[in-house]
């Protein structure tokens, strides 16, 4: 019988988590109304150092109230329970203890019958890690993860939480940074958007932002002109960048109507970017998970310069929309999501049922409790969707090549 629950937000913010903590308390008054609630404090961190909210009646009774609202009212952070090394050199675990057992003794010392962990890949693959070693060591504990991701990239999950509203709020971005396209004569604009192996958010975006283009009423007479307000090219990871063919292309644009809007993928041509930098002798710097901190190599700036040279640009202006996309509120497509996949949590959690809930595309798109281990990050944008063809065929860019993508284990 489930007496506690525990809830944590982890990883990186997206435009979700506010939301779903906020749709869990509530689901669990409706149906199971003596169940006690507590929310750790900045994600594992606060599993690790015993951290929580307590859910107060009041919390109960307007609890309704976090779904307007960006961010993660209860914090997070970036552990993984694996690490112990990086653990233990931040002081949230002593020399020789093993996280995973510091945080599944913490479970059992608060009484938690159920934990509940939102977030992406890196989220969920470390709430598998705790899940296995709760049932290798007999912890009679449930873990249920939401999956929480602006990239859309959880393996085999078909659409991640908070992803939607995140190209909403990208593509609203836009709109103002755009309209400094003829701040100068010849300006490029670089749009950096996140998306550190995968290109859905990119396309995403730009497919919004495109659509608003087409509906917009414009006055080319003074200057109010479509072509110049529109997105001209779209660059992801999964697709080769030719940048000498591209460069000729963008030339045309910007010969035409004195600008260039590119969106770019975070993580595209990281490879090609890291090679550059490691051959002049520096090191490029990673998380505790092993990622490139793409912050440090700054590939919109990158793709700026090399562009702004091949363009004759007399001004480039690189914007990310990343922070402000992935801070906002859910958009209605992503409450009623979160909605579903909350309610099923906790019919799961209360039935014993571990797993990420989601729509599970290896099994027909059910919505179920998915299987720890079949979870994965990293799942490839699809670059032949018709949708992608489109967008890009309407701004005059060629069909994409594929590139080599690594194999997920």
């Amino acid at each position: 019988m489930v007496k506690k629950v525990a809830l944590l937000t982890a990883g990186g913010f997206a435009p979700c988590l506010s939301t779903a903590v906020g749709a869990l308390i509530e689901r669990y008054t409706e149906v199971a109304p003596d169940v006690e609630i507590i929310a750790y404090r900045n994600g594992y961190q606060g599993l690790l150092q015993g951290s929580f909210y307590t859910v107060t009646p009041t919390v109960r009774d307007k609890a309704a109230l976090l779904a307007f609202y960006g961010g993660s009212p209860i914090g997070n952070s970036r552990v993984k329970l694996t690490n112990a090394k990086d653990l233990v050199k931040r002081g949230l675990v002593p020399a020789g203890a093993d996280p995973l057992q510091v945080a599944a003794d913490r479970l059992v010392a608060d009484g938690v019958d159920v934990l509940h962990t939102i977030g992406g890949d890196d989220t969920n693959t470390t709430a598998a890690d705790l899940a296995a070693y709760l049932k290798k060591h007999d912890y009679d504990l449930t873990v249920v993860g939401l999956p929480k991701t602006i990239d859309n990239d959880v393996i085999p999950i078909r659409q991640s939480l908070g992803a939607d509203t995140a190209a909403e709020q990208g593509a609203l971005f836009a709109k103002n940074v755009i309209a400094e396209h003829n701040s100068n004569s010849r300006t490029l604009i670089v749009h950096e958007v996140m998306g550190r192996n995968c290109g859905w958010l990119t396309a995403a975006t730009a497919r919004r932002y495109h659509d608003w283009v087409l509906a917009s009423e414009w006055l080319p007479e003074i200057g109010l002109d479509q072509k110049a307000w529109d997105v001209h090219g779209v660059f992801v990871p999964e697709a080769v960048i030719d940048l000498q063919a591209e460069a000729e292309r963008l030339r045309h644009v910007m010969d035409e109507v004195g600008c260039v809007t590119i969106f770019l993928s975070e993580g595209a041509g990281v490879e090609s970017i890291v090679a550059e930098l490691e051959a002049k002798g520096e090191t490029v710097a990673r998380d505790a998970f092993g990622h490139i901190r793409l912050e440090t190599i700054n590939p919109g700036a990158w793709f700026g310069k090399q562009f702004a040279h091949m363009l004759g640009a007399s001004k480039t202006l690189v914007q990310k929309s990343g922070y402000f996309a992935r801070s906002a509120a859910s958009n209605d497509f992503d409450r009623e999501l979160i909605t579903e996949m909350c309610h099923l949590a906790v019919d799961s959690a209360l039935a014993g049922v571990p797993g990420v809930i989601g729509h599970d595309e290896e099994r027909g798109d059910e919505l179920r409790a998915i299987e720890f281990e079949r979870i994965k990050g990293g799942k490839p944008f699809d670059i032949t969707q018709d949708w992608y063809l489109e967008l890009l065929a309407g701004i005059g860019q060629p069909a994409p090549v594929a590139a080599a993508l690594p194999e997920h284990h």
